[in-house]
């Protein structure tokens, strides 16, 4: 038996909007889902190494809920670069300036590292509110 392959148009032709509500969901337990959606491994001709998942769309991103003392202990590293340059912040205060951030960053860390990565990242759009601008695109509300 013969594996049949998508190719980058056929995939390009199933395309949906999703639209998720973080409000009260797991941290983890939603970015699992968000980075199945956007690779496409829900749909039953998935391909590795073609882009054939969907557009995906998070509200409520301030709203998540994460378990145990992680507001407290889990920590965010940047560096600039230089000597001495490296920056810390707890989860407590990204969920409080950019809580859109902490979705992005931990959907970005579970989907493949290189050009098929970064291009199912952009597929991903993450509001701190209940509003968005892509009503025109008319997406489908997810269950998680």
């Amino acid at each position: 038996m013969k594996t049949n392959f998508l190719s980058k148009e056929q995939a390009l032709a199933d395309r949906k909007w999703l639209i998720i509500d973080a409000e009260g969901q797991t941290l983890g337990r939603l970015a699992s889902r968000v980075a199945t959606l956007l690779r496409g491994k829900h749909k039953p001709f998935f391909t590795p190494h073609v882009d054939c998942g969907d557009f995906v769309i998070v509200v409520n991103a301030d709203k998540v809920k994460v378990t145990g003392n992680k507001l407290s202990q889990k920590k965010y590293y940047h560096h600039s670069g230089y000597i001495g340059g490296i920056k810390e912040k707890s989860l407590d205060e990204m969920l409080s300036k950019n809580s859109d951030k902490v979705i992005q960053l931990a959907v970005k860390r579970m989907l493949p590292k290189g050009a098929l990565g970064r291009s199912l990242n952009t597929k991903l759009k993450v509001y701190t509110g209940s509003e968005h601008p892509h009503s025109a695109q008319q997406p489908e509300a997810v269950a998680v």
